[in-house]
């Protein structure tokens, strides 16, 4: 017997667990709304789901070709006319009991799905299109559902030990095995996209209440309404995304800064790198290496530090270049060189996030199936890691590990990771027991994965990007990686344990500042220049790489056209040679005593002005934008407990307290904002056009769902900044 052939049971099982999903968090919601509709409301929702609202009239209807004999069920009279309780039925059977279980017996105890084609083989003449003599399907139990398998050599012998399967109904023959599979996976589409409709026919009455008024209800009741709301996506045109693509690096920028001028976001960034350095994942022999030696602090800090100045790096990059594919719409040769390095750099900022998502995972929840090879490193000097585990089972015993293994998964696309993340959210919103089991750190990283596949995800239709290259628009990426390289690899050779011993210490007065400065006279003495012009440097010299890229791929098509073309078909063979560009090959790195005077001989000309990624710059006392303006932002009239959520947000205090996410969520509603849930918890606040504010603020919901600690900076920075608030914002009326 060979090995398990490809069907269609990976879909049939895919589907059936979206509508049980589907069900268990919307049971009560689909069976009221269903049970008050009239018989026009529930005929609508069945044609909505279908190809020009095409369904059978009856059960025996041919109109449809051979549908009937596939899924009878959905069926214009006994879904819509008979009452409510034959659909109710049907998805109570189907999203309620296994495969398995329906395969052997149908609902109030009729034929299974396996009867069910048998007798439409019998009584209508339902055949297969292929016949496979040879193979047989095997419906033994959940584990083996679906799978098939072809004979190899004589019959007699090789299916002798299938017999009993055989007798048993439980294996068939391949072409029957996909018919019923083929049900199965009809039936199950048609049900969820008829759960889909009837959802949203039964939502219209809540059309009204999408922005909660101001009020001093219950905080948890005000968030219950404002995220129940599922909005389609809305068309995001160029200047909305640099819009967000500017948000998000102002995020990342002020982040920086905190982690730069705040003790208590740097202490708590480097317990992040330390607690979860590869090494300390166990090996094929269960070895682990002394991850937590005391040794590693200082590179924790310098990684700390290196991987939050790369990320705003990296997104000041995307809006240059989104801002250079603006300005230049009309320059074919531009168009075609920009939207590759965008195309590029934006899956490096998915494969950084992931890689970070991962290293979060394999040292927390999904620890036991993470397997470190022995004596592998990366490219940066990192300790290799490969996932260990048989994800179907991993499925069916914990579907929310399984989800977030997925995301960690190297072949995930960033498209794929917004599927999972969407399967994600939803288990988790429908099982908020088991949401907490998710540790903080992954919370964290889970949410910046979050803010790079929605970006992408709204870019890639909105400016036709292209696929990745490995080959074209690697100017900045293979640049990047170099420079993350050489940096991360001066990771063992720091010493910041007088300020950093234990890390906590870093909380004590002067050792932040202290443990800095020290980096960054480490860096400098190292490689030539601070960590952060080494990254201004970087971009500004892809933006040059690019421009030399113009100007040859320019120089050589109208060199070809006036050679070889006729004027008239200029402009054609224009665009298209504009789209086959040759890149320039990437120069091989320079050694690195070289890089390290160039580095030394351009600081001697460099303007007297420090970097915007300077550690050792204090920006807490940085001016905001609200504070540059000629008017003080207008103070707010607001109830008593609105005004105590920002009074806490904005104490200048050490000890401030705490705020529950519920509550902050009520505050910005009273205020008029809306908001948009994204995959579960990343929500975007929009406010009302009377504030007159031009910018949304994109908001993580926290581990726990309580905004506390560095957060707090955080999250009030960023309120300072979009909308010019602060401690005397607000008034209670």
């Amino acid at each position: 017997m060979g090995e398990p052939a490809s069907s269609n049971a990976g879909l049939a099982k895919e589907l059936h667990a979206d509508l049980v999903r589907k069900y268990k968090k919307h049971e009560t919601a689909i069976e009221t709304a269903w049970r008050s509709f009239d018989t026009a409301q529930r005929e609508a929702c069945l044609r909505a789901g279908t190809l020009d609202g095409a369904v059978l009239q009856h059960p025996t209807d041919r109109a449809l070709g051979n549908v009937y004999k596939f899924i009878p069920e959905c069926n214009l009279r006994d879904i819509a006319k008979s009452g409510p309780d034959f659909l109710l039925d049907l998805l109570r059977h189907r999203a309620t009991t296994s495969l398995f279980q329906q395969y052997c017996e149908g609902d109030g105890g009729g034929a299974g799905d396996h009867g069910f084609i048998a007798e439409m083989e019998r009584t209508r003449g339902l055949r297969h299109i292929q016949n496979r003599g040879n193979s047989f399907t095997l419906f033994l139990d959940e584990n083996q559902y679906g799978e098939s398998y072809t004979i190899h050599g004589p019959m007699e012998g090789s299916l002798g030990p299938l017999m009993p399967a055989v007798h048993a109904g439980l294996c068939v023959p391949w072409s029957r095995g996909e018919l019923i599979l083929l049900r199965q996976i009809y039936l199950m589409q048609c049900l969820v996209i008829l759960i889909d409709d009837i959802l949203a026919e039964g939502s219209r009455t809540r059309d009204d209440t999408k922005m909660p008024k101001k009020s001093d209800k219950a905080a948890a009741a005000a968030l219950a309404k404002l995220t129940i709301q599922d909005r389609p996506p809305p068309e995001h045109s160029l200047p909305d995304l640099i819009a967000t693509a500017r948000e998000q690096k102002a995020t990342l920028d002020e982040y920086f800064g905190l982690l730069c001028a705040e003790p208590v976001v740097l202490a708590h960034a480097v317990n992040l790198w330390f607690f979860t350095r590869p090494e300390q994942v166990a090996d094929e022999k269960g070895t682990r290496l002394p991850a937590f030696t005391d040794r590693y602090i200082s590179g924790a800090v310098l990684e700390a530090i290196n991987s939050s100045v790369q990320a705003a790096a990296v997104w000041d990059y995307i809006c240059r270049l989104l801002e250079l594919l603006e300005s230049q719409a009309a320059d074919e040769i531009y168009r075609a060189i920009t939207l590759q390095e965008i195309a590029n750099v934006c899956h490096l900022e998915f494969e950084r996030a992931q890689a970070l998502f991962k290293r979060f995972v394999q040292t927390g929840t999904g620890a036991k199936f993470f397997r470190r090879q022995a004596g592998a490193y990366d490219r940066a000097g990192n300790a290799r890691v490969d996932m260990n585990c048989n994800l179907k089972k991993l499925a069916k015993a914990d579907p929310q590990l399984y989800y977030m293994m997925r995301l960690c998964q190297p072949e995930t696309t960033p498209g794929d990771a917004t599927d999972w993340l969407k399967k994600l959210a939803e288990f988790n919103e429908s099982h908020p027991a088991v949401r907490d089991r998710i540790e903080e750190r992954e919370v964290g990283a889970l949410n910046d994965l979050i803010v790079v596949v929605s970006f992408v995800q709204d870019l890639a239709p909105a400016i036709s990007m292209p696929s990745l290259s490995r080959k074209k628009g690697q100017m900045f990426v293979s640049r990047l990686q170099d420079l993350e390289a050489e940096l991360v690899g001066l990771k063992d050779q720091i010493d910041l344990l007088d300020f950093a011993l234990p890390i906590d210490n870093l909380l004590e007065p002067r050792m932040a500042d202290g443990a800095l400065k020290k980096l960054d006279q480490f860096v400098i003495d190292k490689v030539g220049t601070k960590m952060g012009f080494l990254y201004e440097d970087l971009v500004h010299d892809c933006f040059a790489a690019l421009e030399i890229q113009y100007q040859l791929v320019k120089a050589k098509m109208e060199e070809q056209a006036k050679a070889k073309m006729e004027t008239q078909k200029k402009a054609k063979i224009a665009q298209q040679q504009a789209m086959d560009w040759t890149p320039i090959p990437v120069p091989a790195p320079q050694p690195q005593e070289e890089r390290i005077v160039q580095r030394k001989q351009k600081e001697k000309t460099r303007p007297a002005h420090s970097s915007v990624y300077d550690i050792t710059t204090t920006r807490a006392k940085l001016p905001t934008a609200a504070a540059a303006a000629d008017e003080p932002a207008p103070r707010l009239k607001v109830s008593a407990s609105t005004a105590a959520v920002f009074a806490t947000l904005f104490d200048k205090t050490q000890s401030r307290r705490a705020v529950d996410w519920a509550d902050f969520a009520a505050a910005m509603a009273a205020l008029g904002f809306a908001v948009v849930p994204k995959f579960g918890s990343v929500y975007t606040f929009l406010p009302p056009a009377s504030m007159g504010a031009s910018r949304s603020i994109t908001v993580h919901r926290p581990h726990r769902s309580r905004i506390e600690g560095y957060q707090l900076l955080i999250l009030s920075r960023r309120l300072r900044r979009a909308f010019g608030w602060g401690e005397g914002s607000f008034e209670v009326d």
